[in-house]
């Protein structure tokens, strides 16, 4: 069966660390620091593929992981940055944060999709060299690269989808419209994946549509039965529907038939029923002396249906319903793209957040805030210009501010992770 849905792992890759170096060279008395700027990391990319059409090389491997940038080097050197991972995905496929399964992107006709960026590489010591600290022996480790999980879900691109209950003849007639060569057999649940196929009109042969065989869709189908629940998300972007009946009778009464799809639409997704419908009355040709279609045409002119009686066997009436169907889609405005609801940063952590909580425990002001933690790893607390580079970071990003706003006075105990001191303003 087609793989359409399944849950990934993507982290991009962390940035380089910055380095710590002073030029030492021969003759050379005041070389100063050195230290070059790490690289960036690998970014994950998501990127439309029109030559698949299921998402398979997802089924085994669901981690992806980019490369970490290079640290810097002595002499200014840049460290390299990584490569991107480009995850190929076939045109059509819905990209969901896992933990909202809210839309980030539809892959349809859109460009590259950047849903994981990589570490910005940390700065090397010769960044913080200044006219009063000269000779600075830290470097700023690299920012770690985003990491989240992502539902992948493949809606089909097809502008006219074929629905009916098993046997009614979905497969016969695209086999007779379009170039498409579906397995068909006497037997229900022939089609176990929706298959695609290119019909050309008639008179015109530069105007071609999309049809879809959706199959499996049965009585329960939206509630998970036979195999319809797998496969209705794939007649969402679906502009017309060709609703197959079986008009000989042989699989039932035709009018139940028609109203069982239909009460499946609309639990599946009540707007499916907005979308306008052909009704093809199929296997005319071994129709009973005693047997009309006038009751189906009766249904049709009721609900505002499209009428065609053929025979997918013999292909009678199939031109006039493709003329029927083009007709239709003329008039239709195109092919439905969703649109995002968030943005594919919004729920991977903020590199630049200046967000800080702080508590009182026990007389003792706790600071916590995760730049706060990325920044400590920077800093040399027994070398005294990194100390005072860490006390003016504190004050200009206004977490000196934040303690007095919370009642810190002077003499007061502070702790920031593992570092103890006593707050002076």
């Amino acid at each position: 069966m087609i793989l359409d849905k399944i849950k990934i792992h993507v982290k991009a890759g962390d940035g380089g660390n910055g380095a710590v170096s002073f030029r030492r060279e021969k003759y050379v008395s005041h070389g100063g620091p050195d230290g070059g700027d790490g690289g960036r990391g690998g970014n994950i990319v998501i990127r439309i593929d029109k030559s698949l059409s299921s998402l398979i090389d997802y089924k085994y491997k669901r981690i992806f992981k980019a490369g970490n940038g290079a640290k810097g080097g002595a002499k200014k050197l840049h460290g390299a940055s990584a490569p991107d991972v480009i995850l190929r995905v076939p045109q059509g496929t819905i990209i969901r944060d896992a933990e909202s399964e809210l839309i980030i992107a539809d892959m349809t006709n859109a460009d590259d999709l950047i849903i994981c960026r990589g570490g910005n590489g940390g700065w090397g010591n010769v960044r913080f060299a200044t006219p009063t600290r000269q000779a600075p022996r830290f470097a700023k480790s690299g920012i770690q690269g985003e990491e989240r999980e992502i539902i992948l879900e493949l809606k089909m691109i097809a502008d006219v989808g074929l629905i009916g209950l098993p046997n009614a003849g979905k497969s016969s007639l695209l086999n007779k419209i379009s170039a498409a060569r579906p397995k068909i057999a006497s037997y229900k649940f022939t089609t176990l994946t929706p298959i695609l196929g290119v019909v050309t009109h008639p008179k015109e042969s530069s105007r071609t549509a999309v049809a879809a065989d959706i199959p499996g869709l049965i009585s329960g189908a939206s509630e998970g039965a036979g195999l319809g629940f797998e496969f209705l998300r794939h007649i969402e972007r679906c502009r017309l529907f060709i609703h197959v009946v079986d008009a000989s009778g042989e699989d039932g009464d035709p009018l139940e038939n028609l109203k069982t799809i239909n009460n499946e639409l609309r639990n599946y997704d009540s707007s499916l029923l907005e979308r306008p419908q052909i009704i093809a009355a199929n296997k005319c040709d071994i129709l009973a002396e005693d047997t009309d279609t006038t009751q189906i045409e009766a249904y049709a002119a009721k609900n505002n249906c499209g009428f065609a009686r053929i025979s997918a066997e013999t292909g009678e009436g199939c031109e006039e319903l493709v003329g029927l169907m083009f007709d239709k889609l003329e008039k239709l405005p195109a092919i439905k793209i969703y649109e995002p609801e968030i943005d594919p940063c919004d729920n991977a952590a903020d590199r630049d957040d200046r967000y800080i909580e702080i508590t009182n425990v026990d007389g003792t002001y706790v600071v916590e805030s995760e730049w706060l933690l990325r920044l400590m790893r920077d800093i040399n607390f027994d070398e005294k210009e990194s100390l005072m580079y860490f006390q003016r970071v504190l004050r200009t990003s206004g977490v000196i501010e934040a303690l007095e706003e919370k009642g810190c006075k002077n003499g007061d105990t502070v702790s920031i992770y593992d570092f103890e001191f006593d707050f002076v303003s």
